[in-house]
């Protein structure tokens, strides 16, 4: 028997095994009223609710439904609601600025923009053919509580459950396209890497359109799992969650362990998850000295990851073994830097040029409306990551360089090439490469390297003000520095690797 594997599956669990649990807790603190605390029963109703909404607008199978929003409840719902009925969602950055959200509404074709209350004003000038504003008034406006929702009546594991945006290396976002068996498989592997189960408490510090949350939101409803919204990361206030729901487990960029690190120097009393807390950490990955603080300091696990938008995420976990427990704290935290050995069901090579190759039931079906890209990204039956880097003797993956030259700050991906278009618009610059510096906080750091135009004027704070009002602010350089020439090969390629090569010995371990 072969029974289609789809997104519906966890919600339909959750409903049937944990129907009393606690579900999600919504963020108190937001524009929109909150949706109050619900059971697993009481989510399965609401997904069905918004599923029913679209019947009535005549949103079909396989139309894109595309959602710009902080963490929220809302948000939440419509990541499981959308794909269980056969639709597409587009979980859609709200950090980015308005045309780059309108590119991407476009370009993805969404029928539907649901937006958050805080985003609206900014991006009132994109539309769809159906547009709301996430509430209460979505409740009344759009949800439908008293209509059963149509069958999907062809489930198909195949069929995309998801597009997300990722920067990659050009200046426009590709849509990756990730499939029903890409979510569900992802999902599963994940939670047994991290041996997820039903008591286990999850806090949303990770934005959940971010590879729809690496696919937790997913696993940790078909476990009965209780969820707490976080909308915006602060050191303090995890911190407080951490003590008052009982948090077992977290993911999150470094910056986000950062912030709990600091805030902990001022925390008031015995800091609450001492031997509890799991935290999964990915993107540059953090310098040893921040991981062994995690472990003394606060007690919590460190675990570390590798994967990309194109892999749902998840390719690589490392999390210490047994047998390097008793190790010094340096060296375990020495060892957790690497990205890890290949996640159950993940094969991975070495290429030729030092490239990271992968191959997975996680990988996409392609780049939405791309198919050379798709082509390129696939080529020989293996995914190219654009990663360099190599395995060691234990089996283990370390990330050497983006080969993409994708910068990664806080966790959001910046593709260089985006920052310099930006730059090379404001006159006075006569060229510019664009690099990411290690940082102690963000892991890296944009950094803009500019040969002025004779005669020209231009200073640092112009180049950075002109990229902020242009580009979502993560994406702006936060120093600018000028040179009388930047390295070219012979070809007339700049040589990236030589810029960051004075930075890498300063990197802090």
């Amino acid at each position: 028997m072969r029974v289609a594997l789809t997104v519906a599956d966890f919600l339909d669990r959750a409903e049937t095994a944990f129907a009393a649990a606690t579900a999600i807790v919504d963020e108190p603190n937001q524009p929109a009223a909150a949706v109050p605390t619900t059971t697993y029963s009481e989510l399965a109703r609401r997904a069905r609710a918004w599923q029913s909404g679209f019947d009535a607008l005549g949103v079909g199978v396989g139309e894109r439904v595309a959602v710009v929003s902080h963490n929220a409840a809302r948000l939440q719902e419509l990541l499981l609601a959308v794909p269980a009925s056969g639709r597409v969602c587009v979980p859609v950055n709200f950090r980015l600025r308005a045309e780059e959200v309108d590119y991407i509404v476009r370009h993805s074709g969404a029928s539907v923009l649901l937006v958050d209350p805080e985003l609206d004003a900014d991006l009132s000038g994109i539309g769809a053919a159906h547009r709301f504003v996430l509430g209460s008034r979505t409740e009344t406006e759009l949800m439908r509580f008293d209509t059963e929702p149509r069958a999907w009546s062809d489930p198909d594991e195949d069929a995309t459950a998801c597009i997300n945006y990722t920067s990659g290396t050009t200046a426009r976002p590709k849509g990756v396209q990730v499939t029903h068996r890409n979510v569900w498989i992802n999902a599963t592997v994940f939670g047994l890497h991290l041996r997820a189960w039903e008591q286990d408490v999850y806090l949303h510090t990770l934005p959940m359109f971010h590879c729809n949350g690496w696919g937790l939101p997913y696993v940790l409803a078909g476990l009965g799992a209780k969820q707490v919204v976080l909308r915006k990361v602060d050191g303090a206030e995890i911190l407080r969650r951490v003590a008052e729901h009982g948090v077992t487990l977290m993911c999150g960029a470094p910056a986000v362990w950062n912030a709990v690190l600091d805030a902990a120097q001022d925390w008031d009393g015995e800091l609450p998850g001492r031997d509890r807390v799991r935290i999964v950490c990915a993107g540059a990955p953090p310098p040893t000295r921040t991981i062994a603080r995690v472990e003394s300091e606060l007690g919590w696990q460190f675990i570390q990851l590798y994967g990309l938008t194109e892999t749902s995420p998840i390719l690589t976990f490392n999390r210490t073994r047994p047998a390097d427990v008793a190790l010094p704290p340096q060296e375990r935290a020495r060892k957790l830097t690497r990205a890890g050995a290949p996640a159950l069901g993940t094969r991975l090579r070495i290429g030729d040029t030092g490239e990271v190759l992968a191959r997975s039931n996680t990988v996409l079906a392609g780049y939405w409306n791309n198919p050379d890209a798709t082509a390129e990204a696939l080529a020989g039956g293996w995914f190219h990551t654009g990663d360099g880097g190599s395995l060691d003797d234990e089996g283990h993956l370390t990330i050497s360089d983006r080969k993409k030259d994708v910068i990664i700050t806080g966790g959001e991906n910046v593709s260089s090439i985006e920052v310099e278009d930006c730059i090379y618009a404001l006159p006075g610059v006569a060229e510019v490469a664009v690099i990411g510096v290690p940082h102690p906080k963000w892991g890296e750091t944009v950094v803009a390297l500019v040969v002025p135009a004779p005669g020209s004027t231009v200073t640092d704070q112009d180049i950075i003000s002109h990229c902020k009002t242009h580009l979502a602010g993560y994406k702006s350089p936060t120093a600018v520095e000028f040179r009388d020439s930047i390295p070219r090969t012979a070809t007339g390629k700049i040589q990236k690797f030589k810029l960051r090569e004075q930075y890498r010995a300063a990197r802090p371990t």
